[in-house]
């Protein structure tokens, strides 16, 4: 059994990462680049930045700016599509698409609902997390599916009313480090 949807955005702006500090080495002139090891948190929430959401309703209007001054730059159109926050200001969060699309959306068209998008054409779901293990299903990409468990290299996800595990590198909307229980 097959299932999808498309989810395609397109367009949208990048921030700098805030946890790259350049470092004066004071025995030479020249200069390191060290990531900050600390987990970065929101000013407002206290949540990890960057983390995952997902969009609540079956529109969001992502804005240039924090309020609703500022003009729409983008529509998300997809319920339940994955989201990643990068900033927070107030009651707006900055997100981004799995293409970099995205601006400030106010937090209540937002869901703590873990979702993810299929990035591989027809990916297995398979029984267990393993390669050899049967086929359930395949999902077509561009599918926003429900992010279940995840371990190091595997994740469980669920849509279409099918189950299964994919590796990690077919989905959008976990990090590669992830654990999920």
């Amino acid at each position: 059994m097959t299932f999808g949807g498309s989810a395609g955005q397109g367009g949208g702006n990048h921030m700098q990462d805030p946890n790259v500090i350049l470092v004066q080495n004071s025995l030479s002139a020249d200069a390191q680049i060290s990531r900050n090891s600390a987990q970065q948190r929101g000013p407002v929430t206290n949540l990890p930045i960057p983390r995952y959401v997902s969009l609540k309703g079956s529109e969001g209007n992502a804005r240039r700016g924090p309020s609703l001054s500022h003009r729409i730059d983008w529509v998300f159109r997809h319920a339940g599509m994955p989201l990643r926050v990068v900033a927070e200001f107030g009651h707006w969060r900055r997100v981004e698409d799995k293409d970099g699309a995205g601006g400030w959306v106010h937090y209540a068209l937002l869901s703590g609902v873990r979702t993810a998008i299929v990035t591989e054409d027809m990916a297995e779901l398979r029984t267990r997390p393993n390669a050899d293990s049967d086929v359930v299903a395949r999902a077509e990409s561009g599918a926003i599916v429900r992010l279940n468990e995840c371990n190091p290299d595997w994740c469980q996800i669920s849509g279409g009313g099918e189950r299964g595990w994919v590796p990690k590198p077919s989905i959008w909307g976990v990090d590669p480090d992830e654990i999920r229980e």
